[in-house]
């Protein structure tokens, strides 16, 4: 029994090791407030901590309106990586979704996410430049 419980415990420790694994500049992108139309693409990037290759398989958003575009090659030990993400930002009002990303990492499926709001139109700040403008 002690035996099994060692080699257990061996088997355990050199898995841990050789293993894929993430690690994230940012989880969490904020884009705060922006304007309806404005640029929607932000980009996470992550580092690969591990000793082998991250695929990324697949990635999911939580709904239509995020597009997330996945690196094509695998990132190597010690090298990073990027994730795009499109977010349309002609849907007023405040959002919040996530983005799965589907791996070999040690984490088979990490969740990132995006958030923010998007305003109507001209937002305050500019009203206030254009109106003290046109009034010297």
């Amino acid at each position: 029994m002690k035996s099994f419980t060692s080699i257990l415990i061996l088997f355990l420790l050199s898995f841990s090791i050789n293993a894929q694994e993430f690690k994230f500049e940012s989880e969490t992108i904020d884009y705060g407030k922006i304007d309806k139309g404005a640029n929607g693409e932000r980009i996470f990037t992550f580092s690969n901590i591990g000793d082998q290759p991250i695929i990324i398989k697949n990635i999911q958003s939580s709904c239509g309106c995020t597009v997330p575009k996945k690196p094509e090659k695998p990132v190597m030990p010690g090298e990073k990586g990027e994730i795009k993400v499109s977010y349309d930002t002609n849907r007023v009002g405040g959002f919040s979704k996530s983005i799965t990303i589907f791996s070999n990492a040690t984490e088979a499926a990490k969740v990132i996410r995006i958030k923010g709001i998007v305003n109507n139109g001209v937002s305050l700040e500019k009203e206030k430049s254009m109106l003290s403008d046109s009034q010297n």
